[in-house]
């Protein structure tokens, strides 16, 4: 079950006005950029894919210094983050810029595929983004068009596993879906498979991370996002009614050493985009596009 498009942009809009981005999102572009260090491809260019909310600037960076970093933002108020912070980094002193060993990065904040590169970027970097979209094959389709032809994918979100003690407890209450439902890396490679990617790879951890109180723990989840799921409760909540949550997750979250659980599971995915196969008929027609890209695999 997808996200509903209204309640995601609502989320979106809350998130943007965040301090910083969650620290969830930081330690999972850690762990995906881990996976880079296997890959020899050396993109000139990359997309960062959400790149406020996902915090992996400084983690591709970090791997490809040399590279021109491209960004899409979801709505104008991300893009006003990711300005805001290009423009924090560059207000560093002349000698810190020239000493630093991170050459200056353009980047365009644009909707694709407008200005980007012709052929296409050598990278798209989505980190937490496969839980964030509201029409995931029309997704994969714009990541394989925006890829040069043996350009690479990497990308992560949340897994099926990620909260099953709170669809628990709501099912419980009868309160409805707290969640989207979350995407199975199996169906993630047939996915990616359908959109035109090749040599898919797919992988998954879990976590347990756990809180001293209720309160806590809620604080925390609202920066990672909210409930965006289409049947979710339509109106307001009262308070009472957060009241009956938090005894509730007080309740059934109590782990045996006195904080409160939620299990977490990522799913990351890792795909290459290959040159075109063109059918061998009586009479073939090629594109010059495809041709081209032809001639360069060769």
């Amino acid at each position: 079950m997808a996200p509903a498009p209204a309640a995601m942009a609502h989320q979106l809009a809350r998130l943007s006005r965040l301090d910083q981005p969650s620290w969830l999102h930081g330690e999972v572009a850690r762990r995906l950029g881990d996976k880079l260090q296997a890959i020899l491809l050396e993109p000139i260019d990359w997309l960062d894919w959400g790149g406020w909310l996902g915090a992996g600037q400084p983690v591709v960076q970090a791997r490809y210094p040399q590279a021109r970093r491209w960004v899409w933002e979801p709505s104008a108020a991300l893009v006003d983050r990711s300005v805001q912070q290009w423009a924090q980094v560059n207000t560093r002193p002349w000698w810190a810029r020239w000493k630093s060993v991170k050459p200056p990065v353009l980047e365009h904040l644009t909707p694709p595929p407008a200005h980007w590169p012709p052929e296409g970027v050598g990278l798209v970097w989505a980190n937490m983004a496969l839980h964030a979209s509201t029409d995931l094959d029309t997704l994969f389709k714009t990541w394989h068009q925006s890829l040069q032809v043996d350009g690479f994918l990497m990308c992560s979100g949340l897994g099926p596993d990620t909260a099953k003690e709170l669809r628990g407890v709501y099912q419980a209450m009868g309160w409805g879906l707290p969640t989207i439902e979350f995407i199975d890396m199996h169906d993630l490679g047939d996915a990616f498979v359908q959109a035109g990617f090749a040599d898919p790879v797919m992988d998954m951890e879990r976590l347990s991370l756990t809180w001293p109180d209720a309160e806590t723990m809620l604080r925390e989840w609202r920066t990672w996002g909210g409930n965006v799921a289409a049947g979710r409760f339509a109106g307001c909540r009262t308070p009472r009614w957060r009241q009956q949550l938090m005894q509730a997750l007080e309740t059934h979250l109590r782990r045996p050493d006195g904080r409160l659980g939620l299990s977490l599971e990522l799913v990351y995915g890792h795909a290459v985009k290959p040159a075109p196969r063109i059918p061998v008929t009586g009479e073939t027609r090629v594109s010059l596009d495809d041709m081209r890209r032809m001639i360069r695999k060769s």
